[in-house]
């Protein structure tokens, strides 16, 4: 069974965390006490309806206040797949939040208030999508009981939209706009007649349906976490590198190059616990053994000799800024790199974007928690990247 990792995102009361219980409660993913504590909870409230947005705002702080703080992951599965959720924060002051949440999601659901349509929120969550480069999209235009399920407003929201989406660099990524009303459930597992004029998909159908992409990028790239010598009788001669495949397939008889060294070998065998595999991908943890005896350490990265990644100290990338003291720029800092860690310097912040606008402010060097910004890097031991697309 496929598994699908959804990000949420939308402003403030938006409606993602009760979509998403929605969505729990419509797939019959809510346990039986959790179902009754949201009926009790939605009656003290004097709600004539539950208040599924009691099924994700698991924090204090967010159950008093009504809001979604820290990133909730949700599971739940259907008869053909299987769901993660990051439920993450509409607030500015959150910001890195969503970056998290959105950083290992292959589809993202931006919730618009249809009453608002599109605002400067809208504008920050379709940037963070877009720079993580997540493929497909969810525009959830919801609360359209409020606007007694009109047509026209659905519309104009979808062609403000479009006019953000052509300011994006990212042409595989795959909008798809839908009509809902999380509240009462309308167009998010079942098509509702109020909105007889939508002829779409549900966005449940649309989840169910989704084409993924095959996760087993061309960029076959293993980094070694541990050598492996039993140093036994039965294994006198056993030398084989163990760590977890972070691209691509590999295969025994494949030539390799080790980093970064540049020796080139070919895989031996391919091994997990005693069996012996016929090929490894990701995310899978394996031993390697190759036909030479070649120096190769902790750090050390394998890679196929026709598909190498390029090795520098120098390196240009966007960031988004998480700690609570701002970046330094000649600023000294860890860098994780696969298995080991290197030492880095921030020579150069050319700009930092305003993701309310998606403009650049290149005079403004002063990158703080939640801003993200261009920088360059130089490390003190060469690293092996490839570019994020």
């Amino acid at each position: 069974m496929s598994v699908l990792k959804i990000a949420t995102a939308g402003s403030v009361d938006d409606g993602k965390s009760t979509l998403i219980g929605r969505l729990l409660y419509d797939t019959k993913s809510l346990t039986d006490d959790k179902l009754e504590a949201i009926k009790t909870s939605s009656k003290k409230k004097g709600y004539d309806y539950l208040d599924f947005s009691l099924a994700t705002d698991g924090l204090v702080a967010e159950r008093e206040q009504g809001i979604t703080i820290d990133v909730a992951h949700i599971y739940f599965s259907t008869e053909t797949r299987s769901y993660i959720i990051a439920d993450t924060p509409g607030h500015i002051e959150y910001t890195r939040n969503m970056v998290t949440g959105a950083s290992t999601s292959q589809a993202s659901i931006i919730l618009i208030d249809a009453r608002k349509g599109v605002i400067e929120q809208t504008y920050r969550h379709f940037f963070i999508n877009n720079l993580l480069r997540v493929k497909h999209i969810i525009v959830a235009i919801n609360k359209m009981d409020l606007v007694n399920y009109s047509e026209e407003i659905f519309n104009r929201i979808k062609t403000e939209f479009n006019k953000l989406n052509s300011q994006s660099d990212f042409a595989e990524q795959q909008i798809t706009f839908i009509p809902v009303s999380a509240l009462y459930g309308y167009n998010v597992a079942q098509l509702s007649e109020k909105m007889n004029w939508y002829q779409g998909e549900t966005i449940l159908y649309h989840l169910e349906n989704l084409k993924l992409d095959d996760s087993n990028s061309e960029e076959a790239r293993f980094p070694v976490q541990n050598v492996i010598r039993p140093m036994s009788d039965e294994h006198h001669d056993f030398r084989g590198y163990g760590g977890r495949v972070a691209g691509g397939v590999f295969k025994p008889g494949d030539k390799v190059t080790v980093l970064p060294t540049g020796l080139t070998s070919t895989i031996k065998t391919i091994e997990l616990f005693d069996k012996k595999l016929e090929k490894a991908y990701p995310p899978m943890s394996v031993t390697m053994t190759l036909e030479d005896d070649i120096n190769l350490s902790r750090g050390d990265m394998i890679v196929r000799g026709d598909n190498q990644p390029e090795v520098t100290q120098d390196i240009e990338m966007m960031v988004c800024w998480m700690d609570d003291k701002p970046l330094q720029l000649n600023g000294l800092y860890a860098i994780k790199h696969t298995t080991r860690e290197a030492r880095c310097k921030i020579v150069d912040i050319k700009y930092k974007v305003d993701v309310n606008t998606l403009s650049r402010l290149e005079e403004e060097n002063n990158v703080g928690k939640n801003d993200i910004a261009r920088i360059t890097i130089r490390s003190t031991q060469p690293l092996y990247i490839d570019k994020y697309r």
